[in-house]
């Protein structure tokens, strides 16, 4: 994909991946999000393919760098971005209740789960990035379930990511114990069995990879996609659900380019927008797309529920509570 002189100044103290392309009519975007650039820039060229008239400016870093950006923006009294494209819906609910979200009721919403949307319009999921049980192949068992993984034969060789550092993984801990068949009581007894917290996704894949540690929690696509080149891992969507990062979009409140936004939120959730996300190795949030190549059928991937605001009162706790048992 073409990248193309930034027309407008922004700070340096972000690296900008993301670039302004040249618009046929007057209308503009500001974009922040947190897709890795390949993605962003794929997102950005298929919105301005249907929608030609509008410019596009693009940030890209890390959802809690971003939003460290963000903040001390709007501390600041600024609202540089007219949408947001970030990793959690945590994160999106609580810029909700801090007021810096505008509802909007895209009507593209009627094909999508309730659970995947604000009910109010806030902000609106555009994938499922389910974190599940990898193994490598070489490995002597096979779990199916997320009990397996505190069973004795487990002591000592499973691998998880870090709520402290990964937001998918806070949200798997928040959806866990929200579970009553798992509870709180499921991360004492990883902790009793000795798994260890490694910081992100990406550490435990490579840990499960490479064989020292022959089974970990990662989220799906990693697997999926690196067992396809070669790589010797299998990916399990344990038999008692999945929890899910969704990738929400929302407009900001005090949005410049309001009409743009309203369009680049109908876009992603569009079909076409979520053909992309399934050409780009994700699970689509659409129902009706088909998911790429590793992933089984949407219907047969059970999703356990969660309560983003009751998730939300608790990450504090739930950060203080993993660091007790795991260490920081």
């Amino acid at each position: 994909m073409l990248k193309r002189p930034l027309v407008t100044a922004l700070s340096a103290s972000v690296v900008l991946t993301g670039l302004a392309l040249p618009a046929l009519g007057n209308e503009k975007l500001v974009l922040y999000t947190s897709q890795p650039n390949s993605d962003a820039q794929q997102t950005v060229d298929a919105f301005q393919a249907a929608h030609p008239g509008i410019e596009v400016e693009w940030v890209r870093d890390g959802t809690t760098q971003l939003m460290t950006r963000l903040r001390s923006e709007l501390s600041a009294g600024v609202s540089n971005p007219d949408v947001l494209l970030i990793a959690d819906s945590m994160t999106m609910e609580s810029l909700k209740q801090e007021g810096h979200l505008q509802a909007y009721q895209s009507p593209e919403r009627e094909a999508y789960d309730a659970e995947l949307y604000d009910s109010e319009g806030y902000y609106y999921g555009t994938k499922l990035i389910t974190t599940g049980i990898v193994y490598n192949t070489g490995a002597e068992h096979r779990p199916q379930r997320w009990q397996d993984l505190i069973q004795p034969e487990y002591e000592g060789q499973v691998a998880m990511p870090s709520p402290l550092y990964s937001g998918a993984a806070l949200i798997h801990m928040a959806t866990i114990e929200s579970n009553p068949e798992l509870g709180e009581s499921y991360y004492e007894a990883l902790q009793a069995n000795r798994v260890e917290a490694q910081g992100g996704n990406g550490g435990v894949f490579n840990a499960v990879a490479a064989g020292t540690k022959p089974y970990g929690v990662v989220v799906d696509f990693l697997p999926i996609r690196e067992a396809a080149k070669g790589s010797p891992v299998a990916f399990v969507f344990p038999e008692e659900g999945v929890s899910a990062v969704t990738e929400p979009v929302a407009i900001m409140q005090e949005a410049k380019n309001l009409d743009a936004a309203q369009k680049f939120v109908d876009f992603v959730l569009s079909r076409e927008g979520q053909e992309l996300v399934s050409e780009q190795g994700y699970l689509p949030a659409h129902p009706a797309v088909a998911p790429p190549a590793g992933f089984p059928a949407r219907d047969d991937i059970a999703l356990m529920p969660l309560d983003t605001q009751s998730a939300l009162a608790r990450e504090d706790e739930l950060k203080q509570r993993f660091g007790d048992l795991f260490g920081s």
